[in-house]
């Protein structure tokens, strides 16, 4: 059971309960717990990988470690100071690879659990809170609130202006995705195939953290049949069955059999050239982990599903999200890479970027909602969309501040 809904769960996130010893403040987190916190945080252990990459693109000096070895992929991208980080283990997850005692063994002054709230991880949590007397929040991975999740905790993580600047990127993304929703019926959404693992026989189902990425950007999954879970098996004969518009391929391997193998000769998506590697380093576009990391995958899917409609230079996108959320200046090469696999080329060969989704700027901010601590309220002017001269109107990339990721 997820603990998705309502406006109740959010409004406890935001609620901030008062003082209470030496400075400590009282914060409920998704879960509905009262977690107290310290008024000084200044290491942060996350529970998952996901995890880490949330405390890495608000507060990357307040990371204590990976849950997992970085990959050559990672280490080329990352800056010195994070890919020398040690490998700490994870909490959570089926596999786990950290305990209570390295918790304590590790002395953060806070552990982060970014992800499906259920009641195994309310468990987890509970239990390990118990155990080692350091306050562990449970924040919700859904892409909705992925705003107001940034708000909330960004400044009682001491994210400062950075924070902001990440947060305002975010509403735009996710505003933009659901007034695509909202417009485009479902019998004219693309079906669309992700494939997972070296021979991507493997998908997201309905209802899980990966497959929502392609929800929100208005595709139909061509395994919703399946029914809700989190990944199934699928054999090639399913796959022909469905015959999906498009393909995205998690690994490189899957990618190139579907250009050059015969058995996929037959595939409506091969047979159309509508076959795309997800870019993967350092973190996934659409999983790897199902994380921040998916924001810039609701702009790079939404220009695969209609090409027609929202035309944009992926590559001013890449540059902008890459310094924004992981402070990482890419090479022209580097950018190459990640890009040319990913790209629609009938977008592309049009040369006509940064126009926003159905032509229409992003909704602005909202400015004195009903409840103030629903909304993300602005850090200077409205948001344009990336590539438009950046958050805030401005160049689009943050400058210094404290807290943000610094030099390679």
């Amino acid at each position: 059971m997820r603990f998705r809904s309502c406006a109740a769960v959010i409004a406890l996130l935001f609620a901030l309960l008062g003082a209470g010893s030496a400075g400590a403040v009282e914060f409920v987190d998704s879960a509905g717990r009262r977690v107290e916190l310290p008024a000084q945080i200044q290491r942060i252990m996350p529970a998952g990988p996901a995890s880490a990459v949330f405390v890495y693109v608000l507060v990357p000096n307040k990371l204590i470690g990976w849950p997992e070895p970085l990959s050559p992929a990672q280490r080329a991208l990352l800056p010195a100071r994070y890919r020398r980080l040690p490998t700490i283990g994870q909490l959570g997850g089926p596999f786990p690879t950290a305990t209570a005692d390295d918790v304590e063994r590790l002395h953060p002054d806070l552990i982060i659990g970014y992800g499906v709230i259920n009641p195994p991880t309310i468990a987890l949590a509970d239990r390990i809170q118990q155990q080692t007397h350091i306050p562990y929040l449970l924040i919700d991975d859904s892409i909705q609130v992925m705003p107001q999740m940034i708000r909330a905790l960004s400044p009682l993580l001491g994210a400062g202006s950075h924070g902001d600047e990440v947060g305002t990127y975010t509403f735009s993304a996710v505003a933009l995705l659901r007034g695509q929703l909202l417009i485009v019926p479902a019998d004219k959404r693309p079906l669309v195939y992700y494939g997972r693992g070296p021979d991507g026989l493997e998908t997201p189902l309905p209802g899980s953290a990966v497959a929502s990425v392609l929800e929100q950007a208005g595709a139909i999954n061509a395994a919703e049949g399946l029914g809700r879970g989190i990944v199934a098996p699928v054999t090639r004969d399913q796959l022909f069955a469905w015959n999906p518009q498009i393909v995205i391929a998690q690994q490189r391997s899957f990618y190139n059999a579907l250009l050059r193998s015969r058995q996929w000769a037959g595939l409506a998506a091969a047979a159309r050239k509508r076959i795309y590697l997800e870019p993967g380093a350092p973190f996934g576009w659409i999983d790897d982990p199902p994380g921040l990391n998916r924001v810039i995958g609701l702009y790079w899917l939404s220009s695969l599903f209609y090409p027609d409609v929202y035309q944009q230079d992926l590559r001013s996108i890449a540059r902008t999200f890459y310094q924004l959320f992981y402070g990482i200046q890419l090479t022209d090469r580097q950018l190459e890479a990640l890009v040319r696999p990913a790209e629609n080329p009938e977008a592309a060969s049009k040369q006509v970027a940064n126009v926003p989704i159905f032509g229409a700027e992003p909704p602005p901010m909202p400015g004195t909602p009903p409840n103030p601590e629903l909304a993300l309220p602005p850090a200077g002017p409205p948001a344009g969309p990336p590539g438009r001269g950046g958050i805030g109107g401005g160049s689009g990339l943050p400058g210094p501040v404290p807290g943000g990721h610094g030099s390679p």
